[in-house]
């Protein structure tokens, strides 16, 4: 059956997500169209969120004007600009710029001998799926039961309270994608999250990011399903094509549901997902460690008409950086962690730099809770290791492959990655040159609330996990 493109397929999920159902309800409805949803219910009901279910219930915390006064602001965005200042209303980024005046009342932060940047992001963490301590209990990241598992989505296996995220906030990390496992070929949908306290994943979702389709090729589905297959690569490729030729299928019944009317389709949350992927709605994040996977899995994509946004792992990217700049697909990789296996072997430490400099969308990646909280120190060596090589990466490219691309790659660049007037306040304040292992984060700005301070305990968030655990501490971090 020919694919084509439903009307809905234009509708972009931000905007979907910020109708309401109850607004929908109430548009006027006439003849046949009054026994059937409008396209916003439709819309919600195939990305999963009808009701209002599962959508973020994040709320900012309080914030008031914040000027940070004589810092070396790394904005990310082209620019480092000495002895500068930044101001930070109602939770954005107000001015950029020498000599700012503070509003009344804003708190004034003296930034002399420090540096300002955006909030480091991380693509592929599994905080909160995997969290500590690390006891079969709590290993909820893989749901290894199929090869394809679309179904399943990471945020309901979240734990809010994992200690990580606290570490990882101190090393001044804003936002980061959760993943399912490397298990499954396909292992289901990752979560967006604003590292801030909360009761619920559903509290620390970044509102209205999209959700990513985590995927796995390679040895991982060949190892965890190699006695009742795939077993090989030709199964793992054989298994891909099966789910989204089924997803093909649901979704033109779905589409052609909206469009001629008639009985409802039944629902299924496998398909559910994939359909969202062709759509363009979900955003593929690729396991995928060796340079001739990544070119079949682009194939995969090509046939079935979707994209991928970033190829995670990828130690051989560098080998197909002009496959990976021609498709903008972005490659999510670690500085030098390789030869733990076989397709982990073949890697080369300028593997950033020469991402970077095939025009590349070049992003610095942990899936690791100890790795995340030096994200900052890890952009810097891999930074100094493609000058080595004679690969030219300014000190603003570089911090850009733990904020701005990793950005992009969740589709919350608009908001966040660049420190611009209009962008969330998410912002860090080093004691130093973040690109020094000497350097620690100081301050932690997300949405303009100081979530994180470094000099004072009582903003130093504390998970419920410990509670009970560690020593009661005074404001200014006095054991008492």
């Amino acid at each position: 059956m020919p694919r084509r493109r439903s009307r809905l397929g234009v509708l972009s999920l931000a905007a979907v997500l910020a109708a309401g159902c109850a607004a929908a309800r109430s548009e006027t409805r006439s003849g046949d169209d009054a026994a059937r949803p409008d396209s916003i219910e439709i819309r919600r009901s195939l990305a999963g969120m009808a009701h209002g279910a599962w959508e973020s219930t994040y709320t900012p915390l309080p914030s008031s004007p914040t000027l940070i006064r004589g810092a070396t602001i790394m904005t990310a965005a082209g620019e480092e600009l000495t002895g500068s200042d930044i101001l930070l209303v109602d939770g954005r980024i107000a001015s950029i710029g020498p000599g700012l005046e503070a509003p009344a009342g804003a708190t004034v932060v003296d930034g002399a001998g420090r540096y300002v940047t955006p909030g480091i992001i991380d693509t592929h963490s599994h905080l909160g799926v995997y969290p500590s301590p690390s006891v079969s209990a709590h290993s909820e990241g893989n749901e290894a039961t199929d090869p394809t598992t679309a179904e399943v989505w990471a945020v309901h296996s979240v734990w809010p309270h994992d200690p990580g995220f606290t570490r990882a906030l101190a090393g001044g990390v804003t936002a980061l994608q959760i993943l399912p496992g490397s298990a499954n070929l396909i292992g289901g949908r990752g979560v967006t999250l604003k590292l801030v306290p909360g009761r619920t994943a559903q509290e620390m979702m970044f509102p209205d990011a999209p959700m990513g389709l985590k995927m796995a090729c390679g040895e991982n589905p060949k190892r965890v399903y190699q006695s009742r297959g795939p077993s090989t690569r030709m199964g793992n490729w054989s298994g891909y094509r099966a789910a989204f030729i089924a997803a093909e299928n649901y979704r033109e019944k779905w589409d052609d549901w909206v469009d001629d009317g008639g009985d409802m389709p039944d629902r299924d949350l496998a398909n559910e997902t994939l359909a969202e992927v062709l759509r363009g709605n979900i955003l593929v994040q690729n396991h995928c460690y060796r340079s001739d996977d990544m070119v079949n899995m682009i194939n995969v994509a090509k046939e079935f008409d979707f994209k991928i946004r970033s190829f995670h792992h990828a130690v051989e990217a560098y080998k197909v950086r002009d496959y990976l700049a021609r498709d903008s697909i972005g490659a999510s990789v670690w500085v030098d962690w390789w030869g733990f296996k076989m397709e982990a072997w073949d890697m080369v430490p300028q593997n950033l730099g020469l991402l970077e400099q095939a025009g590349a969308v070049a992003i610095l990646h942990t899936d690791d809770a100890m790795g995340i909280q030096i994200l900052n120190q890890d952009a810097a060596r891999a930074m100094h290791l493609a000058r080595a090589a004679g690969i030219d990466v300014s000190r603003d490219r570089a911090l850009r492959w733990i904020t701005a691309n990793p950005a992009w790659a969740l589709g919350i660049h608009d908001r966040v990655g660049t420190l611009e007037v209009g962008k969330n306040a998410d912002v860090v304040v080093w004691s130093g040159d973040p690109f020094s292992v000497y350097s620690h984060a100081d301050l932690v700005y997300i949405d303009g609330a100081r979530i994180y301070d470094r000099s004072r305990r009582a903003h130093q968030p504390v998970t419920d996990f410990e509670v009970g655990i560690l020593p009661a501490r005074g404001p200014e971090g006095g054991v008492r």
